[in-house]
């Protein structure tokens, strides 16, 4: 199949991609088109979550794990894994969510964490979908604080620890198998990380109700009692806050690259739309204001897939910082917000209903606004690297 870049990748930046690369692109595309676009929005409106089939499919694929010696089927660049994100995006956000939680968060805590044994164990279980992984570091009364506000307590016990504490907004926190759980050691009070199992004593979960965003992703509130987990599922090279921080670093570049996808799925129903409603005897798309909405939408997301591409570069260059992570999040989300509401403009009162595509995008741009550090926390990463002053409290 011959390789073409999407209408809205307006400089061509997907030709640059391995032939490799590129087929692999084109599968995961035609699987989305097949699998998950037409149940989308159903889903969404009944709030409910995608089948087991949609999780073995993505690992199938080979979708989990491409970043890891331990489970990557073939060489690829960060730039690929973001475009992976995107396409993602393009058709559902909460399925790009689904694989970041399990491919970034789950999987990169214990790659970038983890023992070798460690990695060598649980990787292969959740690239192969065997097992679905959760993360769990924001807590009911800590979220943008987590560095200092973490109230998760992890007490050494023998050979075991013994974690109390409450989690909240966890992806797959009550239906998946396993969870990283991010909790201060109260000997020397530094963040560590553990492999928690779902089923483990103490260990109770409910989904959160009510969401008007990401509605076929679950999120859990998530209490822990006296929960038990051995040494060995202690992450052994988390010791600090600042190796939560190292996932994601990672992660949040492809939160920014997700968020160019939304934009995308909101523009290119859009563009449909203004080529097939006729007003005043012509197709809107020849209209004036229109043609504006459209114009400033491509240029938002042509400039965020820039932006993101280059600090996807700078990973794998080795160069890539917190603040380069940031600022692709801050300004992507940003643009995504104005491009899903001009995009839904454009379809005028046919752009509040699921039918044409656009609303979806327009309120699944507020979680990815929203999680993976707010615009706010990433403008002050940013702004510190500007300035050399920290300007968080």
């Amino acid at each position: 199949m011959p390789f073409e870049t999407l209408p809205s990748d307006f400089y061509g930046f997907e030709s640059r991609l391995t032939p490799t690369e590129q087929d692999a692109l084109l599968r995961l595309r035609a699987w989305l088109d097949e699998t998950v676009r037409p149940v989308a929005n159903g889903l969404w409106e009944r709030g409910e979550m995608f089948g087991p089939e949609v999780h073995r499919g993505l690992a199938e694929l080979g979708i989990y794990g491409l970043a890891w010696d331990e489970t990557r089927r073939f060489e690829n660049s960060a730039v690929f894994r973001g475009w992976v994100a995107l396409e993602l995006a393009r058709v559902d956000a909460s399925v790009a969510t689904l694989v970041g939680v399990q491919n970034g968060l789950a999987m990169g805590a214990i790659a970038q964490c983890g023992s070798a044994e460690q990695r060598a164990e649980w990787l292969p279980r959740l690239a192969s979908a065997e097992l679905l992984g959760a993360f769990g570091l924001t807590e009911p009364l800590s979220g943008s604080d987590s560095a200092q506000g973490l109230r998760t307590v992890a007490r050494r016990d023998g050979d075991n620890w013994v974690l109390n504490g409450a989690k909240r907004w966890i992806g797959n926190g009550s239906i998946g198998d396993i969870t990283v759980i991010w909790a201060k050691d109260a000997d020397d009070g530094q963040v560590k990380g553990f492999i928690v199992p779902q089923d483990s004593p103490g260990y109770s979960a409910t989904a959160i109700a009510g969401k008007g965003s990401l509605r076929i992703i679950q999120n859990a509130d998530i209490t822990l009692t006296d929960v038990v987990v051995p040494e060995s599922n202690r992450l052994q090279n988390a010791n600090s806050f600042r190796d939560t921080a190292a996932v994601l670093r990672l992660t949040r570049a492809e939160v920014a690259w997700a968020a160019v996808g939304n934009s995308v799925q909101a523009y290119e129903a859009a563009v449909a739309y203004a080529k097939d409603r006729v007003q005043f005897g012509k197709p809107i798309a020849s209209h004036q204001l229109i043609q504006e909405l459209l114009a400033k939408s491509l240029g938002n997301i042509t400039s965020s897939i820039a932006l993101v591409t280059r600090v996807s570069e700078m990973l794998d260059e080795g160069v890539q910082r917190d603040e380069h992570s940031a600022l692709a999040k801050e300004f992507a989300t940003s643009r995504m917000r104005e491009t899903v509401a001009w995009c839904r403009e454009a379809l005028g009162g046919n752009g509040i209903v699921f039918d044409y595509g656009a609303m979806r995008a327009f309120a699944d741009a507020e979680a990815l606004y929203s999680y993976e550090g707010t615009r706010e926390m990433n403008t002050l990463i940013v702004g510190r690297a500007i300035t050399g002053s920290a300007a968080f409290v």
